[in-house]
């Protein structure tokens, strides 16, 4: 038996902007991001009678076929599928299940994807390399959702801690930042607003207006990229109270990208936790629900916590990662 597991992650700033080729149109594009420890977890097991076998435990869902090449993405488990049929996954049993809520906004699949590569390179002795990783995660992700996926989900996935990943035309670089972790960590409260959200609905659409020419949508990347290039600066300097007013910043203009990327009921949970002392509050992904993080003094984030639950959201308990991909 072999297992792995694999972090998620709160984005920062400068989400969206990934999805190829939208950094191309941005010069210095960069997003942030922290990876969590919320974990996807998988475990891969012989079978002796044989065939392929998936087994997802969030979704009470389970796949049997009798061979890796009889597995395709018309299948209840799509995404598990084509990674088992890519490595030729057999004889085996390939069980996976989440810590965070489904549809949260913090890159739950892209976490699970990692592990399940992770796991079955190592099963099939095939390249554990990151960057055979990432490109295998990546693309069979993107056949699964059938929209293009963007680039830094997969990186606190497989590396842990804070980070800053490059857009260039030269290719995706992966900084990880010398940030006071324990610092940042206090100053944050994850939540699940109850409602799960679509990222690739939402961002699909934003990413048709952008190649579309829409300058309203091009102007709002301007912003959001200048904003995560000046939170990075914030975070590596250790300047608290610039990094919350960044967070502000890229939720107002994460919003005006697309209506649905706000709702009555997270603005209802934001302004809570405004009252108890946040002072910047932001979603998750592509927004619409899911989860939101919300940022202030250490000394507020039990009432942070506590003024969130009250307006109905659950309250994750979370710390930020230091390791990502772990297989044995």
């Amino acid at each position: 038996m072999l297992t792995s597991s694999a972090p998620t992650r709160i984005d920062l700033a400068g989400g969206t902007i990934d999805i190829w080729p939208l950094y191309l149109f941005h010069d210095d594009a960069c997003t942030l991001n922290a990876a969590i420890s919320l974990r996807a977890h998988v475990q891969i097991a012989s079978r002796p009678t044989g065939g392929v076998e998936l087994v997802s435990i969030d979704t009470n869902r389970r796949v049997l076929a009798s061979h890796w090449r009889d597995l395709t993405a018309a299948c209840d488990l799509p995404l598990l599928a084509l990674l088992a049929r890519h490595y030729r996954l057999e004889n085996a049993t390939l069980t996976t299940r989440g810590e965070s809520p489904a549809g949260a906004g913090i890159a739950g699949s892209s976490a699970l994807t990692i592990a399940v590569c992770g796991a079955l390179a190592r099963w099939t002795g095939q390249s554990e390399s990151p960057a055979d990783i990432l490109q295998v995660a990546m693309n069979v992700e993107c056949q699964t959702i059938r929209v293009p996926t963007g680039v830094q989900d997969y990186r606190p996935a497989l590396y842990g801690g804070v980070a800053a990943i490059d857009l260039r035309v030269d290719g995706i670089h992966r900084v990880g930042l010398d940030v006071d972790v324990d610092a940042l960590e206090q100053r944050l409260v994850l939540a699940y607003t109850g409602e799960p959200r679509n990222s690739g609905t939402n961002n699909w659409e934003i990413t048709k207006r952008h190649i579309d020419g829409d300058r309203h949508i091009f102007d709002c990347f301007e912003r959001i990229r200048d904003t995560a290039v000046a939170m990075r600066q914030a975070l590596t300097r250790g300047d608290w109270d610039a990094v919350g007013q960044h967070v502000a910043t890229e939720w107002d203009n994460r919003k005006r990208l697309a209506p649905g990327v706000t709702t009555p009921a997270i603005e209802s949970l934001i302004a809570r936790a405004h009252a108890a002392g946040a002072t910047a509050a932001k979603v998750c992904g592509a927004g619409g629900g899911g989860c939101l993080f919300c940022y202030g003094p250490p000394a507020r984030r039990e009432g942070i916590a506590e003024a969130l639950a009250s307006g109905g959201a659950r309250v994750l308990d979370f710390r930020l990662e230091r390791e990502g991909l772990r297989v044995g």
